[in-house]
């Protein structure tokens, strides 16, 4: 009777452990999920097993997870915030099928819009940031055994550091940058830009402050490329005080550092480029104007 008793019971939990898959706890989405997606790594930090959510929020503080179906149709989405429990991992419940689950990085103020990947796109008011891509293809063969991702997480953005070497004159407390040649929108399968757009940035400053530096980011459309950039110094109305325009040479995963007497310095835009190492980034170029 009890040797029945104890085959009954190891009967259930095999059923049981077939329809329920281990979900680490604390992992956000479907408690029931059977496709769990983690990022183990960004770049070359690799976190191990657990996940610490502030080794991954010194790269990213928003993470944006999508499963797509085998049309580009899509059927899942979760975005996490770092200030959240189980920020790095969440489940997702889907049937059997082919699907491609896509995890992006970023410290935007706002979320993507993710309905299509080959066109994952931010936005001129939520703003552009060091942004990270894992894109792959799953197989789903049973909705009851878990599927296990582990995203490693790759670099995309171009970034243009602007340094002004003089100081901000009294009357201007903003600076905007408008460039056009990269894009606000990428695809997801290549992390190229898709889209030709005009992004803006505006930072306000404070008079008399020196060594001024502004981040710009975008995503070119192929490994090299150039944008039109424009840079304007404005009033407290927003009245255009100083106005200068660039051609900035770029690269995928560089960072061009664009530096010089902006107020000061002549009227013209004529640079020089000097090629240096970044051990974070894939390189960076330092490009100086007059």
């Amino acid at each position: 009777m009890k040797r029945s008793l104890l085959l009954f019971l190891s009967i259930i939990v095999f059923i049981t452990s077939c329809e329920q898959p281990t979900i680490p706890d604390g992992t956000m989405g479907d408690p029931d999920g059977n496709l769990l997606v983690s990022v183990f790594q960004i770049e070359q930090q690799s976190f191990g097993v657990p996940l610490t959510r502030a080794a991954i929020g010194d790269y990213c503080t928003h993470l944006n997870f999508a499963v797509y179906d085998a049309e580009g149709k899509l059927v899942k989405q979760f975005n996490q915030e770092v200030s959240q429990v189980g920020f790095g991992a969440v489940t997702f419940s889907v049937a059997a099928g082919t699907y491609q689950v896509v995890v992006v990085g970023h410290s935007s103020s706002g979320n993507p819009t993710m309905t299509n990947p080959r066109k994952i796109q931010f936005t001129n008011a939520d703003g552009y940031s060091d942004t990270f891509l894992y894109s792959t293809q799953v197989e789903v063969t049973d909705e009851n055994e878990e599927v296990e991702v582990s995203a490693n997480l790759r670099r995309i953005v171009s970034l243009c550091r602007v340094t002004f070497t003089d100081a901000i004159p009294e009357d201007v407390t903003q600076i905007q940058f408008q460039y056009k040649g990269g894009s606000g929108a990428f695809d997801a399968s290549t992390g190229y830009g898709t889209v030709k757009s005009t992004q803006k940035m505006t930072f306000p400053v404070q008079a008399g402050t020196e060594s001024n530096t502004f981040d710009l980011y975008t995503f070119l459309h192929d490994d090299e490329g150039t944008i039109q950039l424009q840079i304007t110094a404005q009033d407290d109305h927003k009245n255009v005080i100083h106005n200068r325009d660039f051609e900035v040479p770029m690269k995928q995963r560089i960072i061009t550092k664009l530096s010089g007497p902006y107020f000061s310095g002549s009227s013209g835009s004529s640079i020089s480029i000097v090629i240096g190492i970044n051990t974070e980034w894939e390189g960076e170029q330092d490009i100086t104007f007059d």
